[in-house]
């Protein structure tokens, strides 16, 4: 009796099942690791061009100007106005009360009030920092950064 043999030929297809498995695991890396990085943007302030930010034109603005020797001025009024001063505090503690008074006004009068923020640029970014969390106390809940046009 003869053997019978059974010939293969050669199969001249690519196995591409290693290199499915080499993607979903690439695919997991890369979802792991995505939330982990740091999100950031690198800024220049107050030397950057930006577009204006919407305004309500019925609420009224309350605009925080923090000069170079830390002191703070403020200007309540219907637009963004950065050359009259209306009050002043000394400290960042006097700032925030007659803030949170100014809050506290607006909303019993059923007043929207949006807040924006200057800081002169020889200012360093703590104190920046400080009067926004002192904002927060006040009840303010949005703020606003106000930039000089390159």
């Amino acid at each position: 009796m003869a053997r019978i043999r059974n010939r293969r030929k050669p199969v001249a297809e690519m196995n591409v099942v290693p290199y499915i498995d080499v993607m979903l695991v690439l695919l997991v890396i890369f979802m792991v690791t995505a939330p982990m990085l740091n999100q950031g943007v690198k800024v220049d302030l107050p030397k950057v061009s930006s577009e204006a930010l919407p305004q309500d034109n019925n609420a009224q603005v309350l605009t925080i100007s923090i000069k170079a020797d830390k002191t703070y001025y403020w200007n309540m009024g219907s637009e963004v106005d950065v050359d009259t001063v209306q009050d002043k505090a000394l400290t960042l503690e006097e700032m925030t009360r007659a803030v949170s008074a100014i809050m506290n006004q607006g909303r019993s009068q059923g007043k929207q009030i949006q807040v924006f923020v200057r800081g002169d640029k020889a200012v360093d970014y703590g104190a920046v920092m400080a009067a926004m969390g002192g904002l927060q106390q006040a009840g303010v809940g949005n703020v606003g950064l106000i930039t000089e046009a390159p």
